[in-house]
């Protein structure tokens, strides 16, 4: 096969491909050994960053800006051990393929196979003859599975696939085929440039078959020509550009090929059922481990522990499950949604399922029973308003108006979001539709609202939602990885006392039935099966406490991962501060004096000023203002629209009344048959101006608020009247452009310098008057007409009001050397004025902003400066972003010192953040986001994407954020944190239904709890597991062992209380500096632990010494069918072992700094209690019952005070190794480690480019 350079017709089409260059490295291997076998495709990260730049930018100097994961970067996907695949340039085809698609920020590659019938069988039999334990060996190990099943061949041929991704999850699936019987063209579109194929010599070649398989949700279609599997992502029918050839929608025939390739318009999550959901949970190793274990002590006579561990068992199970499918109950309850549409089919207009559409349908807004769009749409005729604020973050209704042939020629749908030109148009799945009117142009009572539908299904934004909830990040917290590492170690530990104990047995001639059960029990003891639950105390323990507080949590993991936050993200509005803005006042410019006026807080200074002065007066101008020009709409009696419009008319007083169509001819109608909207003054004003209660004003034409000209407009008449009056708001920044210079204040700029850098929201008003204005005039009025000649009025001026709890919060989180960034949509001067408000910035220092000097933020050549908010004298230096030296004239004491390094932060736009991470070198990108503390004008993905740079850098970052459109940063953060009840709570671990972020705090506190707590539970359970390992070695050297209530009472009144009651103590009220280490196999885990296993050992040692030298010594029976229970040894080493459990206990129950004194603990301290009086009591005189229940033989009083004195040397000796010889000893022996290997402690990233910076400061 012969390929020319492609030309690629999507973003979506370029991401799926390999270059020629990346293609022609492979090379033909042999598939007989699967060890030797690797994909061609490994480690070719940069054709990944080819990929992604391409499909994102046209400029080849653009930087991957993907960050994908921590530890995933480089991972070797299919690697030469995982399965086995034939070279992809063999013959019949390719066998492999990498894939990265940007959109899902995921890398996966896809490798053909076929059933081998000689592997099939051998598996069939390896499970037979093995009673079903290569079925659960093949289950847990699927590379071995499809080693062993599956034959490599070419992905045109194969019956399955293995999909493996950047972080080593693999799945086989099935390849769906179908009959299609149409050119590649319409599945793929055709390229636009000729391209030679070695097939029949055509470039559009009919597909009788289209193959197919669904990855997460997610359709990836065979394409014959290219020989691979590529998405539809970016599918836009040729014939969407011209409005007159989409209005005939489809046809029966086109309706049927189109769901064949998209599928049905549903969201519908597969719910597994119960029998399922319990096999694989059963299944897991743990539980197979824990059923081997309970078989175990039932044919060894051990029913009460096994019955005890198998009730334990069941109710984990029952609740896991119950959770699950609680969980994917309620996601599937949240995406699933069907309704009736009016569609236009073959012609003629008809009622369907919403689950019939496919792309290219049209159907009717119009419709009074359609309330939410079904499918991803373009609106084509009418108008409507509609909710997003599940999927876009707009918290208020937003007007849809139809789209232009311009839009539909610009409407990329393989992108990643919606460009700001298309989304005007652009009606999203799942959204609610609060209002849809008929095209008001067409007065025919036929005309309707028409959307197009344009995708459907899990294609849909709302499906990529969903698929971001169902399939998370997973989770690389080091604690986990760990603990499976040292349950790893105790197996192997385990086995090697399995051999010995074997070998001793053989030696005393025990019965085989013995000397098997004895030696596996020997396993369960080393690795205990309650061992992997009592890590899950702490959790639950701090789960419990959190929903008291009304903080709900669907990922358990991540409680323990809040305790080693690094830096905590904060979006702005509705988290940090209150929702939306209030007016705080209103500064007219005198037309006299040349200055602005006084603030008039209140609508009734500005109502009484305006009454008071000429129809033309500022004052009123200003009233009028406020009172017109806006976009809110009348829904159901309410106005909807831009909360800062809606807090502007509230501040008025005014009443609303939108505009309709009226009936009739309307032929001696010049306004056309329509009524204005009209703004009227309140009932109040009557009283107060004879002259003022004629004023109503009809809003005749509007021009809505345009991001890039960063204002709005509106032609207004009063009622009788026949001239008419323009009033325009906007940005202070915009009203220079259109205004008469001489309107404006001599203090302007002072002014608005003042109220900005408080942090306050400041609108520029003007107007102009417009004398002899008719309807048919007004209409044929161009913007640029509208918006020319001014008169400058005065400025509005709102404020966002800091939640009473924020600052008392965020000086929390910086005395705990928790770091703190804002992340916000809002204007820059806002957030850091809130920023410094609520102490995230220090007041003493400088904030440096960007700004480009040259070029913008689509250029690669550009270049930054950056000047501190508070005197642009002060800069920074554009590569090392370290502050340049003052100017001369500059006192640089006053107000702070530059020179102070700690003394300065940095606040980003979302557009300069966007730059730098494209284009800018990887030192200024990290220095940003080291020195960052405000990211404004921030996107969704701009947010997400700062997430994943933070953890880039080693940082373990949370989010809180309150809005739906921070979903992506909520589910990529190491804990994200929802203060919303809608969707974005089930995305996000963590909801909080009191809407502050004291809950942040509560996290952190109870995830460093919890993680303290694991730890110790982990140590405790290790330590038991010695003890327990150490008694019955030293039994079994004798043919002896522990008796059934002696385990009992060890197992359940000791181990298993002293452990749950461990997790009970709270967590300390305020957060230290130091973090808990999070990692298992380090020495200041390892010596303390191995210190007090070696003391335990030595303590049993002298007890087993010991007693066999006493007069009234009784030693253990041999018998080849049972052990020996009832002698000294027995009785030594258990009530020897019982002190030490319990002083274990009290050693490593964790306390300050992380968790409350353990003398708060009040449950511990009772179990401990009793614990040891019962002991003491077992020792000195124990009943004849409970000697003859616990097995104890007689031992003297001598030896009872020496067992006595034992318990006591143990704790004292454990006590000091643990309080003054552990971590010197832990020190030593890294300090050892280090001057032999040469290897260090890693240390986080941005820990040492924090340091580099500083020492660079310095030089």
């Amino acid at each position: 096969m012969y390929f020319d350079e492609p030309d690629y017709q999507s973003e979506a089409e370029y991401a799926n491909d390999e270059s020629v260059e990346f293609r022609d490295r492979f090379v033909r291997r042999s598939v007989s050994d699967l060890g030797d076998i690797e994909f061609g495709v490994e480690n070719d990260d940069a054709s990944i960053d080819r990929e992604y730049l391409t499909a994102h930018e046209d400029c080849g100097l653009r930087r991957c800006s993907s960050s994908q994961s921590r530890d995933s970067a480089h991972v070797r996907l299919l690697h030469r051990d995982s399965i086995c695949t034939a070279a992809s340039d063999r013959a019949d085809g390719r066998c492999s393929q990498k894939i990265y698609m940007a959109n899902e920020d995921i890398t996966i590659v896809v490798a053909g196979f076929r059933t081998s019938k000689t592997g099939w069988l051998l598996y069939v039999c390896l499970c037979i003859f093995t009673g079903g334990l290569a079925f659960l060996f093949f289950r847990w190990l699927p590379r071995c599975y499809i080693a062993i099943v599956g034959r490599s061949c070419s992905l045109r041929d194969c019956e399955w696939t293995v999909i493996e991704n950047q972080w080593g999850e693999l799945v086989r699936i099935r390849v769906i085929s179908n009959e299609y019987g149409r050119p590649v063209s319409s599945i793929f579109g055709l390229p636009q440039k000729p391209m030679l194929y070695c097939l029949d010599d055509e470039n559009d070649p009919v597909v009788d078959h289209l193959r197919s398989l669904n990855y997460r949700y997610m359709r990836l279609y065979f394409h014959p020509i290219k020989d691979k599997f590529v998405t539809s992502a970016g599918w836009k029918d040729p014939n969407w550009t011209d409005t007159r050839l989409i209005r005939s929608g489809l046809d029966n025939e086109e309706k049927a090929i189109r769901e064949i390739v998209f599928g049905q318009n549903l969201i519908d999550i597969e719910q597994k059922p119960i029998s399922q959901l319990l096999m694989d949970e059963v299944l897991h190793p743990f539980y197979i481990f824990q059923i081997a274990s309970l078989v175990l002590w039932s044919m060894d006579s051990y029913y009460y522990y096994a019955a005890c561990i198998f009730i334990m068992s069941i109710a984990s199970i029952s609740a896991t499950l119950l959770e699950m499918r609680a969980t994917t109950r309620r996601l599937h309850n949240i995406s699933k949604f069907e309704c009736d549409v009016r569609v236009l089919r073959n012609g003629f207009w008809k009622y369907i399922a919403s689950s019939e559409l496919v792309p290219g349908d049209l159907y009717e807004l119009s419709d009074p029973n359609l309330t939410q769009f079904p499918s991803d749409s373009i609106l084509l005729t009418g108008d409507c308003i509609v909710n997003e604020s599940m999927l876009t973050g707009e918290s208020v209704p937003v007007s849809k108006v139809p789209a232009t042939e311009y839009a539909l020629c610009n409407l990329d749908l393989g992108a990643s979001s919606v460009s700001s030109e298309v989304a005007r148009h652009f009606l999203y799945c799942g959204t609610r539709l609060i209002r849809a009117r008929r095209p008001q142009e067409h007065r025919e009572g036929d005309a309707v609202a028409l959307a197009l539908v344009v995708r459907t299904g899990f294609s849909t934004t709302k499906g990529a939602l969903v698929r971001s909830m169902l399939f998370p990040k997973p989770s690389g917290f080091k604690f986990y990885r760990d603990s499976f590492k040292y349950i790893s170690v105790m197996a192997i530990v385990a086995m090697l006392g399995f051999i010995v104990s074997l070998v001793n047995f053989l030696r005393l001639e025990l019965a085989w039935n013995v000397i098997i059960i004895r030696a596996l029990d020997l396993i369960t003891i080393v690795v205990p099966p309650a061992l992997p639950a009592t890590l899950t105390i702490g959790t639950n323990f701090a789960l419990s406490r959190l929903k008291k507080k009304q903080i709900y949590c669907i990922s358990p993991q991540r409680v323990n991962v809040g305790g080693k936050l690094d830096i905590m993200c904060f979006d702005k509005t509705g988290t940090l501060t209150e929702d939306g803005l209030d007016v705080l006042g209103v500064r007219i410019a005198s037309e006299t004096g040349g200055t602005f006026g006084d603030l008039l807080p209140r609508a009734a200074f500005l109502v009484k000023n305006a009454t008071e002065a000429d129809s033309r007066s500022p004052v009123q101008a200003a009233l009028h203002t406020m009172a017109t020009c806006h976009s809110l709409r009348v829904v159901d009696g309410t106005l909807v629209g831009d909360p800062l419009d809606q807090k502007m008319f509230e501040f008025t007083g005014w009443s609303f009344e939108e505009g309709r169509q009226r009936s009739g001819d309307g032929d001696d109608d010049d306004q056309g048959g329509l009524t204005p909207s009209i703004a009227r003054p309140p009932d109040a004003c009557l009283n107060i101006s004879t002259a003022y209660t004629a004023v109503e004003l009809g809003l005749i034409k509007s021009f809505e608020f345009a991001s890039q000209l960063r204002r709005a407009s509106v032609v207004t008449r009063n009622f009788g009247q026949r001239s008419g009056n323009v009033f325009v708001k906007g940005a202070p920044e915009a009203m220079k452009e259109i205004c008469c210079p001489e309107s404006f204040p001599s203090d302007y700029d002072e002014l608005l310098s003042h109220y900005t850098h408080k942090g306050y929201r400041v609108i520029a008003c003007a107007t102009k008057h417009l004398p002899k204005l008719s309807w048919v005039k007004a209409q044929k009025m161009t913007r640029s007409e509208v918006e020319s000649d001014l008169k400058f009025i005065g400025f509005i001026i709102f404020e966002n009001k800091l939640k009473p709890t924020t600052s008392a919060v965020v000086k929390e989180l910086l005395d705990s050397n928790i770091g703190a960034v804002m992340v916000t949509g809002d204007n820059i001067l806002t957030a850091i004025s809130v920023a410094r408000a609520c102490g995230l910035l220090m007041q003493e220092a400088h904030c440096f902003v960007p700004r480009f000097v040259k070029g913008n933020a689509r250029d690669p050549l550009a270049e930054l400066q950056w000047e501190s908010i508070d005197n642009s004298s002060f800069c920074l230096d554009n590569k090392t972003l370290l502050p340049l030296p003052a100017p001369p004239q500059e006192d640089t004491s006053l107000p702070y010192d530059i020179t102070n390094l700690r003394n300065y932060s940095l606040a980003v736009s979302g557009e300069v953040f966007r730059w730098i991470v494209d284009y800018a070198s990887p030192e200024v990108l990290q220095r940003v986001l080291l020195r960052g503390k405000v990211f404004a004008r921030m996107s969704p993905d701009e947010k997400h994407e700062l997430v994943l740079k933070l953890q880039s850098i080693d940082f373990c970052c949370g989010f809180c954020g309150d809005g739906a459109n921070d979903c992506g940063a909520l589910k990529a953060a190491d804990v994200g944190i929802s203060l919303s009840e809608a969707e974005a709570s089930v995305a996000a671990p963590f909801t909080s239904r009191v809407f502050d972020i004291r809950c942040v705090l509560e996290v952190i506190r109870e995830g460093r709890a919890a993680l303290v707590t694991s730890f110790s539970c982990f140590k405790y359970m290790s330590l038991y597991s010695a003890i327990q390992f150490t008694s019955v070695s030293f039994l079994y050297a004798k043919a002896s062992n522990l008796g059934d209530f002696q385990f009992l009472y060890i197992d359940l009144l000791l181990i298993l209380p002293i452990a749950i009651f461990m997790g009970w103590a709270g967590p300390a009220p305020v957060l230290c500096q130091k973090r808990p280490t999070a990692n298992l196999v380090s020495e200041k885990v390892l010596i303390p632990l191995l210190g007090l296993i070696a003391i335990c050992v030595s303590i049993q040692g002298v007890a087993f010494l010991t007693v066999s030298k006493q007069s009234w010594y009784k030693p253990p029976q041999v018998g080849h069918e049972k052990s020996s229970i009832e002698n000294s040894d027995n009785t030594a080493l258990f009530l020897s072992s019982c002190f030490e459990y319990i002083f274990s206990g009290i050693l490593l129950n964790a306390g300050p700094p992380f968790r409350q004194e353990s003398t708060n603990n009040w449950p511990f301290t009772i179990t401990v209690s009793v614990a040891m009086a019962f002991t003491v009591y077992m020792i000195w005189s124990p009943a004849h019952w409970l000697s003859e229940l616990m097995e104890l033989s007689h031992i003297e009083k001598d030896f009872q005070l020496f067992l006595l004195l034992l318990g006591v040397l143990y704790f004292f000796f454990a006590w000091a190794f643990n309080s003054y010889l552990a971590m010197p000893l832990a020190r030593s022996i890294r300090y050892m480690h280090h001057k032999i290997t040469g290897k260090t402690k890693r240390r986080k990233q941005y820990k040492i480019m924090r340091e580099r910076m500083w020492d660079l400061a310095l030089t």
